[in-house]
């Protein structure tokens, strides 16, 4: 569903007709972001180039969320590639940064290969809210799909509904779901590990719960769980992903920065693009902490998390 998982070293192919409904997803899911910069950019594609209007560029980039670091590099990139090709006129300058924003977003692009270990261990973090569970579910589903056996860990042990939720995805998967009910989030893990590798089990899917980086014990904490994963398997976790929450903005890159820094993430998935005018953070991550971004979620059913293409999503934010 997601073309994005392998099973071998070539990708797992989409459903027929998968890549159409995607982009008419995106496009709708995107469309309070495109809208907000629709209305910036409304009246600045006409008439001459000067500096007033390369300042109304930038301060509607910023109002987007891509970030005043970010907003000012693209700037430049743009002035630097219209004195080039001797433009003057506004209207040649939209494709350009289209092109512009592809360019760097292109590189947050990374497929992701489960079949280079066994169990492949998958660690998901973030902030409360930002769902990690719910992906968690979506994730299982298509790695079922794929044919892949799945064990999903409930590693967030603060929170008795969170367990619930994970219990009841595996129910409506059909995997075992580890649980502890006094245990703490690095054992759960760590029996969710052995009891992969004792059953064969291809993927484990670990959730943890939500902490702010501000809640210093609390990173600490994820920091040891995750040094007992690679005690319980010396090679994972495989992947380390930090989701968020679009609807956070700017924060979501203090978000990155944070967890990055105290545990070298992998990649990325940024949720719930639908419900926020803010998509541009995705063009301020790329900016200043280019993380691959592995998913992007746009609504609540299983089609509306897919593989991060940067040229899709320029498309669907900007007409």
């Amino acid at each position: 569903m997601f073309g994005l998982f392998k099973k071998s070293p070539e990708p797992v192919p989409s459903d027929e007709g998968s890549s159409t409904g995607w982009i008419a997803r995106l496009k709708s899911g995107l469309g309070n972001s495109r809208q907000k910069l629709k209305a910036g950019l409304t009246g600045l594609f006409g008439g001459k180039l000067d500096d007033a209007w390369f300042d109304a560029l930038e301060d509607t980039l910023i109002a987007a969320d891509v970030g005043v670091s970010t907003s000012r590099k693209l700037i430049e990139q743009l002035k630097r590639e219209a004195r080039r090709q001797n433009i003057d006129q506004a209207a040649a300058l939209k494709p350009l940064l289209k092109t512009a924003l592809v360019h760097l977003l292109r590189p947050l692009e990374r497929p992701l290969d489960v079949s280079t270990h066994t169990p492949f261990v998958i660690l998901f973090v973030g902030v409360n809210g930002a769902g990690k569970t719910t992906t968690i579910g979506k994730l299982a589903q298509h790695f079922l799909q794929g044919g892949r056996s799945v064990l999903l860990a409930a590693g967030d042990t603060f929170r008795a509904a969170a367990v619930a939720q994970l219990v009841a995805w595996g129910q409506r998967n059909q995997v075992p779901v580890i649980t502890q009910e006094k245990g703490d989030s690095a054992s759960v893990i760590f029996d969710a590990i052995s009891a992969a590798r004792s059953r064969g089990i291809d993927i484990v899917l670990a959730d943890t719960a939500g902490r702010l980086p501000t809640q210093l014990h609390l990173m600490e904490e994820i920091r040891k769980v995750k040094r007992v994963v690679t005690k319980a398997e010396p090679s994972a976790p495989h992947e380390t992903l930090l989701v968020l929450d679009a609807n956070t903005g700017q924060n979501a890159l203090s978000q990155v920065r944070a967890f990055d820094d105290a545990l070298n993430l992998t990649g990325l998935v940024v949720t719930k693009l639908d419900g926020t005018a803010r998509g541009g953070v995705v063009a301020a991550i790329a900016g200043e902490r280019p993380i691959p971004i592995c998913f992007i979620g746009v609504g609540e059913a299983m089609e509306d998390l897919q593989a991060f293409n940067a040229s899709d999503f320029v498309d669907a934010l900007i007409e």
